[in-house]
């Protein structure tokens, strides 16, 4: 168990290296520098400048520096806004973006688990078409189409939910329900079609045949069986959701993290746009992590698996 979680670790640690240094080296090979605008610097003021940010030395010094920054904690200092730390700024505008995450994770899950189970308990039957009829759609359609299609009917046209903001619990309504429409397909899609492979296998009808009811076959062994493939799901979800609200944020207005990458990016702020991606990655990464350690956790044949293989 101890070799396994380790040689996981050990992996992430070299796949966080790996996108700091790609990050860093594609930040360099984009032509032109944060402070190339229209209005022209004088030269004095513009070699001063990239003293201070260190951009005066070879791109290997660069690098250098940056990664011992790094394992100190310190991303850098912004370009583009004065004297503010881009830690700093990670954590001001992180807290709205892991609220709406947070909230949309649970909700995905729970809403497509329970779509999931509904469709395989009631196979070929209402329920099952419905609910796989939701799962195409929520598959096919952009998050951002969604997003606006909520924002028409549901905040413009019939002025249930607010167009915009982030200021109480009506707002989290529709930025929930286009950043989760995705992933509760997917996860119904998962939890259907393997409960299903349980439901039919051979401990299942042995079960039934000593007389356990219906209600102690599901929850303690098609449950708990048919669950696995959803939570090896659930660790990139976890990552997709709160990275990937960039989008949604920009749409209503919640001044997250995913606004100040936008920004970042528009004006070449460097220091903001690789801490921010490094944040991602690490949010991505420790999120594969804990899921590799809980799958184990529930599934003991993953363990041996792992002693052999690692």
């Amino acid at each position: 168990m101890f070799r396994y979680i380790f040689n996981r670790f050990l992996h992430m640690v070299v796949s966080l290296f790996v996108l700091i240094s790609a990050t860093f080296f594609l930040m360099k090979a984009i032509p032109g520098d944060p402070f190339t605008s229209e209005k022209k610097i004088p030269e004095q003021i513009l070699q001063r400048l990239y003293a201070q940010y260190n951009l005066d030395k070879p791109v290997l010094e660069q690098y250098v520096l940056y990664l011992k920054n790094i394992l100190k904690g310190d991303l850098g200092i912004s370009m583009k806004m004065l004297n503010q730390d881009v830690t700093h700024i990670i954590g001001q505008t992180f807290s709205s973006s892991l609220k709406l995450g947070v909230v949309a994770i649970i909700v995905a899950i729970i809403v497509g688990v329970a779509l999931g189970m509904l469709a395989a308990l009631y196979h070929r039957k209402l329920i099952d078409n419905v609910a796989m009829v939701l799962a195409v759609l929520g598959i096919a359609v952009p998050s951002f189409v969604v997003a606006s299609l909520l924002q028409y009917l549901l905040a413009y046209h019939w002025k249930i939910f607010p167009v915009m903001g982030f200021k109480g619990p009506m707002n989290y309504f529709l930025p929930v329900m286009a950043l989760t429409a995705s992933p509760i397909a997917v996860i119904a899609r998962l939890t259907r079609s393997s409960m299903l492979e349980v439901l039919h296998s051979d401990y299942i009808k042995t079960a039934k045949a000593k007389g356990l009811s219906w209600f102690s076959i599901v929850s303690r062994h098609v449950l708990r069986n048919g669950i696995l493939p959803v939570i090896t799901y659930v660790g990139p979800m976890t990552a997709n959701i709160i990275t990937g609200s960039v989008v949604i944020e920009q749409i209503f207005g919640i001044g997250g993290i995913g606004k100040q990458f936008v920004q970042a990016i528009n004006t070449r702020d460097y220091p903001i746009i690789m801490g921010i991606t490094i944040f991602y990655g690490v949010i991505l990464m420790v999120a594969r992590f804990l899921t590799d350690v809980a799958y184990v956790a529930i599934d003991p044949r993953i363990k041996l698996a792992g002693r052999k293989g690692d």
